[in-house]
């Protein structure tokens, strides 16, 4: 676990630009490495930069190889793979180096395409990653369906030993579905109800088809330099006030329990290094790979007790005009997933601060959370933005 102790990154990096593409089809045009460089690209002209400036990378396959691509000689890479959450972990890692003075610019970028990928069959088309073995010998002989199983046990669980209901599953839905309704990107913009959500498939008990992410292609990008440097860049700098990470198990079967996940050891460590409280956060990015990730969320990362996420919910506060706006672009429920959507969760975060986001917009966003999940509640990683370096 990290942002402990006296250890602090608080307002010495800023995310100065962002990017990203969706598309209300779920394809895109570009893919493989033309649309990362196309996000690059995008991000680095937000910022004002060039590829010129970069001399840090980060990338979940290999940043060598795509450094090889751009045809750049970075002085930091980063190749840290910890599935939905692993670009909070590269914004995490990138602060410290920015910090240290091991390198000025990072780039951070993340691009798939698994719905196009269906109709390229030369496409790359791999479903394994860390753990797969593991899983295939010990879970997979059980019937255990990915990607949904995991997350219908810890649903399971919760209502087991809480009372949570399908219903207030379902408002996280509806909710979501609330704010892509406002975003001309979103895969899905139809009012959706709580009726909605539990007449749709039984995916895995107890979750529905709506309970779960879409499956689309998506693309994205940030960019991070120093605090000094940020200020003098073509947009408001947001400021990186705390970050944490923590992991306890890779399997499922592993998970000390079902209804905890280690977010309630990196938000707890995030907030203390930025100084801020749940109460003072404007706007929530937390990765909704199901409408339970989105739960265990709210409750871990302390804007509830443990249990409550479901009473917590039911009066529409994570929608538009309630208490705790939440995944204001639509969300991996509803605006695009593409296989890990922690990058879109930095990218939303950032236009609600600068207050880009337009009929969506947060009205006085200060600060935000972007929290990412990885693998099956497995790695969380927490990031608290915001306006100013120092509050």
């Amino acid at each position: 676990m990290s942002g402990q102790g006296d250890r602090s990154l608080r307002g010495a990096a800023a995310i100065v630009g962002v990017a990203d593409a969706a598309s209300p089809t779920g394809v895109l045009d570009l893919w493989g490495r033309a649309l990362e460089a196309e996000m690059v690209r995008q991000a680095l002209d937000d910022a004002g930069l060039t590829l010129a400036d970069v001399d840090g990378v980060c990338h979940t396959t290999s940043s060598m190889a795509f450094a090889e691509y751009l045809g750049i000689h970075p002085s930091y890479t980063d190749s840290t793979m910890t599935g939905g959450s692993s670009f909070e972990v590269h914004a995490e890692h990138a602060a410290a180096a920015i910090a240290a003075g091991l390198c000025e610019v990072v780039v951070c970028v993340y691009a798939a395409t698994p719905r196009g990928d269906r109709n390229r069959p030369t496409a790359a088309n791999f479903r394994g990653g860390a753990g797969a073995d593991q899983m295939m010998a010990w879970e997979a002989p059980y019937g255990m369906r990915m990607p949904m199983g995991p997350y219908a046990l810890a649903a399971s669980r919760h209502m087991a030993t809480y009372g949570t209901t399908s219903e207030q599953l379902a408002q996280i839905a509806v909710s979501t579905r609330q704010w892509a309704a406002m975003n001309p990107s979103a895969r899905y913009r139809d009012p959706l109800t709580i009726d909605d959500v539990l007449a749709s498939p039984l995916e895995t008990s107890p979750l529905h088809k709506l309970d779960c992410c879409l499956v689309t292609d998506g693309a994205g990008a940030f960019v991070m330099t120093s605090a000094d440097r940020a200020r003098d860049l073509a947009q408001p700098p947001v400021y990186l006030l705390g970050a944490s990470t923590c992991h306890d198990h890779l399997m499922i079967s592993q998970m000390p329990d079902l209804t905890v996940t280690p977010g309630a050891r990196s938000g707890p460590a995030a907030f203390r290094m930025a100084g801020v409280k749940p109460d003072d956060v404007d706007v929530l990015e937390a990765y909704d790979s199901f409408t339970i990730t989105a739960l265990l969320h709210l409750e871990d990362l302390g804007f509830c007790e443990k249990g409550e996420g479901g009473p917590f919910v039911m009066d529409g506060k994570l929608g538009p005009g309630g208490a705790l706006p939440t995944n204001t672009n639509g969300g991996g429920l509803s605006y695009t997933h593409p296989g890990m959507y922690g990058m879109f969760l930095i990218v939303e975060a950032v236009r609600q601060l600068r207050g880009t986001c337009g009929e969506r917009q947060v009205p006085g966003a200060e600060v935000a959370v972007a929290h990412g999940s990885g693998m099956v509640l497995s790695c969380m990683a927490t990031l608290v933005l915001g306006t100013e370096a120092t509050r």
